[in-house]
C-alpha cells in the first residue's frame, strides 16, 4: 500500500497563490504518474494537472497558464504551484498516484488518492 498525505492548502484572497505538496510513502516500487484533482461542492471530482514519470505535464483548461505540476522522484512528492487563483478554484485538492506492478498475472497498475486538502479563494 502507498500512503500519500497533502498539505499546502488554506484560504487565500483572489489573486493570491498557493503551493500544494503530496508526499508518497510505504510500497513505493515504481510510481509512473502523479495527479491532482480537485472536487468542489456539487460538482464531481476533476482533474486538474498530471505528470508522468518522464515529466510529460496535461492541465485542465481552466487552469493552463496559472497552476504548474513538478515532481520529485527521489523525495516521492508532487508538487502544485497555484498562481492567479480565483473563486472558482474553490475546491479539496486531492493527489493521486498511479503504480505499476508486475505479477503472476501479469502487468498492472494501482491508483492510490490522498485525504484532500481544502483551499479557499475568497473574492
Amino acid at each position: 500500500q502507498v500512503q500519500l498525505v497533502e498539505s499546502g492548502g488554506g484560504l487565500v484572497q483572489a489573486g493570491g497563490s498557493l503551493r500544494l505538496s503530496c508526499v508518497a510513502s510505504g510500497s513505493i516500487y515504481r510510481i509512473t504518474a502523479w495527479g491532482w484533482y480537485r472536487e468542489a461542492p456539487g460538482k464531481p471530482r476533476e482533474m486538474v494537472a498530471t505528470i508522468t514519470g518522464a515529466g510529460t505535464a496535461v492541465y485542465t483548461d481552466s487552469v493552463k497558464g496559472r497552476f504548474t505540476i513538478s515532481g520529485d522522484n527521489a523525495k516521492n512528492t508532487v508538487y502544485l504551484q497555484m498562481n492567479n487563483l480565483k473563486p472558482e478554484d474553490t475546491a479539496v485538492y486531492y493527489c493521486n498516484a498511479e503504480q505499476a506492478y508486475y505479477d503472476d498475472t501479469g502487468p498492472g497498475t494501482e491508483n492510490y488518492w490522498g485525504q484532500g486538502t481544502q483551499v479557499t479563494v475568497s473574492s
